[in-house]
């Protein structure tokens, strides 16, 4: 819809505080609105409340929803252990939300110790490392679990262009792409193995929230309400260093929080599931 037509209901409502729940296309629009609303003088205080399990908005420590997506993630990683232990040679492969950024991917990972490779968006890797990495593994220790985040592995494939509802560019499902490749190629050489796959997809994003969540949102609404009540506006509440902060809108979407490749997450990732620093 035209920001000029919302601004337009709006003013004719006499709204004074517009909170915007969503990640960064939702704060894109916020933005938009709060600047019409500016170049038309009105009183009226845009706030935006960051919305994505992703954890993906920029200055923002955490967004809610996050620890109650990998808390329900772990049960994934915990299945997929189970599985893998109870066969010869076998192999749990879960497969997590996270387009353009893995941070529940490392995070499942950081809760549970037993996952042997994580794969994420951010740190590229090639089938041929991957594999070989994976079949050591198995030689060495008889079962695997592996973490593929929906957005890692997108450079082995070449991009169709196509885009679905929402405007993103439509990603190869590349959960089903490593199933159906590591049983291909351990087939290939001799070698049996036993792999399980498992997707949890929309459940982890859809289940109650966790005490920690419950009470965050609340705090986050407050300060929200609070901000709007002093005139702010073209903000988001973010959260760092346990302190509830005012970013501009600006800020926050200007880009996608993505893992640093050589920051102290991905190193505990590495130390957690012993996977080759570099697999490419």
């Amino acid at each position: 819809q035209d920001t000029s037509v919302m601004v337009d209901t709006l003013e004719q409502m006499k709204i004074g505080i517009l909170f915007c729940i969503g990640g960064d296309g939702t704060q894109r629009g916020a933005l938009a609105i709060s600047e019409e609303a500016k170049r038309r003088k009105l009183r009226l205080s845009v706030i935006g409340i960051p919305k994505t399990i992703d954890n993906d908005i920029s200055f923002v420590q955490k967004t809610f929803g996050f620890e109650t997506a990998v808390s329900e993630a772990r049960r994934a990683t915990y299945a997929a252990h189970v599985e893998a232990l109870g066969a010869p040679n076998g192999i749990g492969l879960v497969k997590l939300m996270g387009r353009d950024s893995g941070f529940i991917a490392a995070y499942s990972v950081l809760v549970d110790n037993q996952v042997n490779f994580c794969l994420v968006p951010e740190v590229p890797f090639s089938m041929e490392a991957f594999l070989e990495a994976l079949k050591k593994r198995l030689e060495r220790r008889k079962h695997a679990v592996i973490v593929v985040a929906e957005g890692a592995g997108q450079d082995l494939f070449t991009s169709t262009g196509e885009r679905d509802a929402s405007g993103n560019i439509k990603f190869v499902d590349i959960g089903i792409y490593l199933r159906d490749t590591i049983k291909e190629h351990f087939k290939s050489i001799g070698m049996e193995v036993n792999l399980k796959y498992i997707d949890p997809s929309y459940s982890i994003r859809s289940q109650p929230a966790n005490p920690h969540d419950s009470a965050f949102c609340l705090l986050m609404g407050h300060n929200a309400v609070h901000a709007g009540m002093a005139g702010r506006t073209g903000m988001i509440v973010g959260f760092w260093n346990h302190l509830f902060t005012h970013v501009p809108i600006s800020l926050a979407v200007s880009e996608r929080k993505k893992i640093d490749p050589q920051g102290w997450i991905w190193n505990s990732v590495l130390a957690s599931t012993g996977q080759p620093a570099n697999m490419f």
